[in-house]
C-alpha cells in the first residue's frame, strides 16, 4: 500500500491537493517547482508496484527484485536512476532473535521510491527528520537516501548493543561455578550474529561509494553525511566480528568446562567405589566357609571385622577429601 507521497522543494514539503496515487500530478508538480517526489510503499501488490514503475520509468529487473524482496544489500546503477537495497534489523529479546526486513530504494533526479518489507522498516522518523531539517533536505533525493541509510544503520547499532548484553550473559554463565547448559544459546546467538553480518558487511561498499561522492545521481556535497553513516556501519561491523570471536571462545570454554566437570564426576565416582569396595573385600574374606581361619572362632571377631570395615572406609574418605576427589 502507499504509506505517503509528497513533493519537496527548497527544503520543505509542498502542499498539493491530489490523491497519493496521482503520480502524474505529483511528478508534474515536482518538475514545475524544481523539486522531487518521495513515494513510500509498504509491501505493495504487484499491481501497485507496476503502476509506480510505469509512472516513474523504473527498470523492470529492479522492480522484480523489489517485489520479491529477500535481496542481498547492493547498489545498482541504471541509465538515469539507481537502485539500492538495505536490510533492516530489529531485536526480539525474549527469543534472542534478530528479525530482518528490507527496504528497496529507486532514486532518480526528481523522485525517490521506497518499497518496504517487514515490521522493522518504518521510515516515519526519517521523513520527520528531513521535513524538520531544511539544510539537509535541500540536497534533494540524496538527502532521502542519507536519512534512510542513517535510520537503518542506527538500528544496526541498537541490535548490536542488545547482542552485546546477551554475549556478556553467556560469558558470565559459562565461567560461573554452577553447571549450565549454554551450548544451545551460544549456537542461537552465533546464528543471529551471522544474520547481522549478512546485513552489515555487504552494505559497506555502497556506503563508501556514497561517501566518496562518486555515485551518479547523488549530490557530492552530501558526502560528509554519508561518511558519518560509514563510521557507524564500520563500528557495527567491528563489534559483530568481536562478538562472534567471543562466542567462539565461550563455546570452547564451555566444552572445556564440561570436560572438567566430567573428570570431577569420574573422580568422585571412583572415590565412592573405592570406599565401598574395601569393606566389601573384608566382608567377602570373612564370609568364606573355611573351617580353619584366623579369628574365625574369636569372641571379638565380629566387632573386629566391623571396626576394620568402618576404619578403612573412614581412612579412604579422609584421603580422597584431602586430595580433592570428594
Amino acid at each position: 500500500m502507499i504509506v505517503d507521497s509528497a513533493v519537496y522543494k527548497g527544503g520543505a514539503r509542498v502542499s498539493l491537493d491530489c490523491h497519493v496515487h496521482d503520480y502524474a500530478t505529483l511528478r508534474g508538480a515536482a518538475a514545475d517547482r524544481d523539486g522531487f517526489v518521495w513515494v513510500g510503499l509498504y509491501q505493495p501488490s504487484q499491481m501497485e508496484l507496476n503502476e509506480v514503475a510505469e509512472a516513474f520509468g523504473l527498470h523492470r529487473l529492479a522492480v522484480e527484485d523489489a517485489f520479491k524482496a529477500h535481496q542481498r544489500p547492493k547498489l545498482e546503477l541504471f541509465d538515469d536512476s539507481l537502485f539500492l537495497v538495505l536490510k533492516t534489523l530489529w531485536y526480539v529479546d525474549e527469543d534472542d532473535a534478530v528479525e530482518t526486513g528490507e527496504i528497496n530504494m529507486f532514486v532518480g533526479h526528481d523522485f525517490v521510491i521506497t518499497v518496504r518489507h517487514g515490521r522493522g522498516s518504518q521510515l516515519q522518523d526519517a521523513r520527520k527528520f528531513l521535513e524538520g531539517s531544511e539544510e539537509v533536505l535541500t540536497h534533494g533525493p540524496s538527502a532521502v537516501v542519507y536519512a534512510v541509510c542513517d535510520t537503518v544503520v542506527d538500528a544496526y547499532l541498537a541490535v548490536v548493543e542488545e547482542l552485546q548484553v546477551d554475549v556478556d550473559e553467556v560469558e558470565e554463565s559459562v565461567f560461573s561455578d554452577q553447571r549450565t547448559q549454554d551450548s544451545a544459546r551460544i549456537y542461537t546467538l552465533k546464528r543471529e550474529i551471522a544474520e547481522v553480518r549478512r546485513a552489515v558487511l555487504p552494505l559497506r561498499e555502497p556506503m563508501r561509494r556514497f561517501a566518496s561522492g562518486l555515485v551518479p545521481g547523488v549530490d557530492g556535497q552530501a558526502a560528509p553525511f554519508y561518511r558519518d553513516v560509514v563510521d557507524h556501519l564500520t563500528q557495527a561491523a567491528e563489534i559483530v566480528d568481536s562478538l562472534d570471536t567471543l562466542l567462539s571462545t565461550a563455546f570452547d570454554a564451555h566444552l572445556a568446562s564440561i570436560s572438567v566437570q566430567q573428570n570431577d564426576d569420574m573422580r568422585k565416582i571412583s572415590a565412592g567405589a573405592a570406599i565401598v569396595v574395601v569393606p566389601t573385600l573384608i566382608a567377602g574374606v570373612y564370609g568364606m566357609n573355611f573351617e580353619h581361619m584366623p579369628e574365625l572362632s574369636w569372641q571379638f571377631g565380629y566387632g573386629y571385622a566391623l571396626l576394620l570395615m568402618f576404619g578403612s572406609s573412614g581412612l579412604l574418605f579422609w584421603f580422597f577429601k584431602r586430595s580433592g576427589w570428594l
